[in-house]
């Protein structure tokens, strides 16, 4: 997956990062023009032209790095939130679990399960018959008191989005 279509907003600050430099360097050129002009007794109307749109020009690079420093902090503390966020999941579906009293081979089919993988797939990593881990679903879907996987799934995503949803 690229990075942006993980959509972490690491290539805008990159885009955002070579737009200032080039930016810096057009500024360099005109302002250095202007003041080229200016002292060999140019004064025209295009010299003040060039002098005041080097100006914005500077005005511009000032609040592009301003504004890539911020998307910058909140990139990471996007980061950290979504950190918090996976170890916060992983806790609520081991408690949940413990809660659920399933066995150690239930836990790792209903993580497997939760992770998206089918029967098939999950027989495979554990070693075991797709009939035992149909038969091992069903022991989980029956502790949690849900009928099938979608139920499953969104009992745990509805537990993340209550811990973050506000108050009303």
């Amino acid at each position: 997956m690229t990075e942006t279509t993980r959509g972490n907003g690491r290539t805008p600050a990159a885009a955002l990062a070579a737009f200032v430099l080039v930016q810096g360097i057009a500024a360099a050129f005109f302002i250095s023009d202007a003041a080229h002009d200016l002292s060999h007794g140019f004064g025209n109307m295009e010299s003040l032209s060039e002098l005041f749109i080097s100006l914005v020009l500077v005005a511009g690079i000032f609040l592009a790095s301003w504004q890539l420093r911020r998307m910058i902090s909140e990139i990471k503390d996007k980061d950290r939130a979504l950190a918090v966020a996976r170890g916060n999941f992983a806790r609520v579906i081991a408690t949940q679990f413990t809660d659920w009293g399933l066995t150690p081979a239930e836990r790792d089919v209903g993580l497997f399960a939760l992770k998206g993988l089918d029967v098939a797939e999950i027989a495979a990593l554990r070693g075991a018959a797709t009939g035992t881990v149909r038969a091992q679903l069903a022991r989980i879907y029956a502790k949690a008191g849900v009928s099938n996987r979608a139920q499953f799934a969104a009992f745990f995503v509805e537990e993340l989005l209550a811990d973050g949803a506000p108050d009303t």
